[in-house]
């Protein structure tokens, strides 16, 4: 099934009724070869491990008594899974709660990581947590490249702005212009994204117009970033590389992914436009 087939099923863009008893069949898986296959990229031999950490705003559900909890829910899916899950759908599913009855927090909890990672064919982890316990908004450390005064030409990704000089460094950069599009809806997905790295010295003026040529992009947040790390890694050749970018919520989530040539998990660390 290529790339179309799958958006086009999903229930991205369509007039949904919401379910609001327990139904884990609203998950829509959709496997992450299709963005490698379509790159020419073999899962065997990627150049990437890592997370996508999805935060909840909503979670709710019923008590014994009949009386709504609710909570704020942290969700980790490793990038070896085999899928990665519709955001839609997960919306949905995590609706499905909100007329529920359950016994305690913990049956909820086993719930989720017992759905997701069937629906990811994959690790998932799952953690639940109290509104007045959520955390403090940090920010990137690191230098942010967005202050430079570049003539914009390209909205669509555009690899070839990408170039390195030769001093060999250590350095982290971030940016708050990522921008790509929903691929069905052609709604906006705002981030701010990340990268850290060693090597050749990337040019901070061609990563910045690079990262702008997102603008116009249809992708899903988890295949915008392995674009972004693949493109990075392929033409700028680091020694090392991480790149995070942290979106803007939207329907109560968040989906912040991470990719990374050594690290497989990472510090979820809330932004001010989160």
């Amino acid at each position: 099934m290529d790339t179309n087939d799958v958006v086009t099923q999903s229930p991205l863009g369509k007039d949904t009724e919401y379910i609001n008893s327990y139904d884990p069949s609203l998950l829509y898986p959709i496997a992450r070869d299709t963005n490698w296959q379509a790159q020419g990229i073999d899962r065997e031999t990627l150049p990437f491990k890592g997370v996508d950490i999805w935060n909840a705003y909503e979670l709710s559900w019923i008590n014994h008594r009949g009386k709504p909890e609710v909570r704020l829910a942290e969700f980790r899916v490793f990038a070896d899974s085999k899928n990665i899950i519709e955001s839609k759908s997960f919306k949905l599913y995590l609706n499905s709660f909100n007329l529920s009855k359950f016994a305690s927090q913990k049956e909820v909890e086993a719930l989720l990581i017992k759905d997701l990672s069937k629906a990811a064919e994959g690790r998932v982890t799952v953690r639940i947590y109290h509104p007045d316990q959520a955390p403090e908004f940090g920010q990137f450390t690191g230098f942010c490249i967005d202050n430079q005064d570049v003539d914009i030409t390209a909205y669509t990704p555009a690899p070839d702005l990408l170039f390195t000089g030769e001093d060999e460094v250590e350095e982290v950069l971030y940016s708050h212009l990522l921008k790509s599009n929903c691929p069905v809806t052609g709604q906006p997905d705002w981030a701010t994204l990340g990268i850290s790295y060693s090597g050749k010295e990337i040019d901070r003026e061609g990563l910045l117009k690079y990262i702008i040529s997102y603008r116009e992009h249809g992708d899903f947040h988890e295949q915008c970033v392995e674009n972004i790390f693949m493109h990075i890694w392929e033409r700028c050749k680091p020694d090392s590389l991480n790149v995070y970018a942290r979106y803007v919520r939207r329907g109560g989530l968040d989906i912040n992914p991470f990719r990374s040539s050594e690290m497989d998990d990472i510090d979820n660390l809330r932004l001010s436009r989160q």
